[in-house]
This record gives C-alpha cells, sequence and structure tokens, in this order.
C-alpha cells in the first residue's frame, strides 16, 4: 500500500517503512505524528484519489532526526557594471519513518 502525502508544501510519494526528508515539522525525536492530509492512496489496482484529500486516510509517522541540508551557493551578477552579490542557504529538514498508512 502505497499513499501520496502533503506537507511543507510539497507531496510525497511514501510506502510504510520508508525513510523521507521533509520541510521542518516542531515535533521531538521519536515522538509519533500524524499526517492528514493524504491526497491518494493505492493498493495495487485500487487507487483512491481525494478531492482534494481522501476523508478518513491518515499516516501515522516517527520522528527520527532532525538536520540542515547542504549549503546552496547563490551568485548574482551583472555583467559590465561592477556587481556580484554572494548569498548562501542550508535548509532545515526532519527526517521521518512512516509506520502505518490507513485509508
Amino acid at each position: 500500500m502505497y499513499a501520496v502525502i502533503k506537507t511543507g508544501g510539497k507531496q510525497y510519494r511514501v510506502v510504510a517503512g520508508e525513510k523521507i526528508k521533509v520541510e521542518q515539522i516542531p515535533a521531538d525525536v521519536g515522538s509519533q505524528i500524524t499526517i492528514d492530509q493524504i491526497l491518494m492512496v493505492g493498493e495495487g489496482e485500487a487507487v483512491k484519489i481525494g478531492t482534494p484529500v481522501v476523508s478518513g486516510a491518515s499516516v501515522t509517522a516517527s520522528v527520527v532526526s532532525h538536520g540542515r541540508h547542504d549549503k546552496i551557493k547563490i551568485f548574482k551578477m551583472r555583467r559590465r557594471k561592477h556587481f556580484q552579490k554572494h548569498q548562501g542557504h542550508r535548509q532545515n529538514y526532519t527526517e521521518i519513518r512512516i509506520d502505518a498508512i490507513s485509508a
């Protein structure tokens, strides 16, 4: 069984036992979280598509760790104007493990 969840403004296709890195969630390491924005649930040929979410469906996950992604370098330049701007960014993430999908 798999599901398409929405968290942090992004969509992820998840199955039970999978670890994914999502946008930072304010939860302690080791705690259980419930994601209720399920856009689609599928098992084999049977697929339920929500409008916009599947009613009564939820995904239970546990928080594995918090961290920061690698630095992304941003460089802006205007040619012939002697303008250069350097900037960096590191996005926070939460790594979660999908425990169960209930439809």
